[in-house]
C-alpha cells in the first residue's frame, strides 16, 4: 500500500483527488488543509510520498516542501498545483522535491506520476520542459539560496504584513509591541534577506516562496 499525504487548503479539491487517487486499490490518502496540519500529522503517521499544492495561505508550498526535506532528506514531495510553477523551478529543484504534478491531469496521469516518483524517478511534465529557460540576471548583489535562509513563523507574519502596505506604527500596534522593536525585527529580516530596503525584502521574499503576492 502506497501511503500518501495530500496537503491542499482547498477542501473539495483535495477529497476529489483523494477519490481519484484511491481508484488504485493500492494506494491511500489522508488529506490536510494546511502546512501546520502537514507538519504535525508527518510527526506520528508514516507516509510514502506527500502530494502539496505550491499556493497556499501562511506557509507556503516552498517553504512546506523545504522544511519536510530538512526533517527526512529522503522523504518524496511532489508539488500538485493549477498555476504555473517555471518561475518557481530553480527554487523548488533546490529544495528537493521528486517532481511537479498538475492539478489538471488525468486519473491515470496521476497514479503514473506517483508510481515514477515511488520507484526514484524525477516527475515533469513536458509542458514544464518546454518553457523552462534559464536566465542569469546580474542585480548587484549575492543573492541568497533558499537553504540558506532561516525565517521564523513571526518573521514570516511581518514580511506579509509589510506585503500589505502596512506603516511600522500599525505593525507594531497590531503585534503589540514598539516602533522600535519593528524596526528591529525588520533589520534582522533584512540581513537574513540581504536586502536593504521593504520593497527589495518583498522581491526576495516572493523569490523565495516565502510568500506570495497572488494574496494581495
Amino acid at each position: 500500500m502506497i501511503r500518501i499525504l495530500l496537503v491542499d487548503d482547498h477542501p473539495s479539491v483535495g477529497e476529489g483527488t483523494k477519490t481519484m487517487i484511491e481508484q488504485d486499490s493500492e494506494m491511500s490518502v489522508s488529506v490536510v488543509l494546511s502546512a501546520i496540519e502537514a507538519l504535525d500529522i508527518v510527526q506520528i503517521q508514516q507516509f510514502d510520498l506527500i502530494l502539496c499544492d505550491l499556493n497556499m495561505p501562511g506557509i507556503s508550498g516552498l517553504e512546506l516542501t523545504k522544511r519536510l526535506i530538512q526533517q527526512d532528506p529522503e522523504r518524496k514531495v511532489i508539488i500538485y498545483s493549477g498555476y504555473e510553477i517555471g518561475s518557481h523551478f530553480n527554487l523548488l529543484i533546490e529544495s528537493g522535491v521528486s517532481g511537479f504534478i498538475s492539478k489538471t491531469v488525468s486519473r491515470e496521469q496521476l497514479h503514473n506520476a506517483i508510481r515514477c516518483a515511488m520507484r526514484g524517478d524525477t516527475v515533469i511534465p513536458i509542458t514544464l520542459l518546454k518553457q523552462l529557460r534559464r536566465h542569469e540576471v546580474t542585480i548587484g548583489r549575492t543573492e541568497v539560496a533558499v537553504e540558506d535562509v532561516s525565517i521564523n513563523e513571526k518573521e514570516q507574519t511581518i514580511l506579509h504584513e509589510v506585503a500589505t502596505g502596512i506603516s511600522n506604527k500599525e505593525l507594531a500596534a497590531m503585534l503589540h509591541v514598539s516602533q522600535r522593536n519593528v524596526e528591529y525585527q525588520l533589520s534582522r529580516i533584512f540581513d537574513k534577506l540581504n536586502v536593504r530596503s521593504r520593497s527589495e525584502a518583498i522581491k526576495e521574499a516572493q523569490r523565495l516562496g516565502l510568500i506570495s503576492l497572488e494574496q494581495y
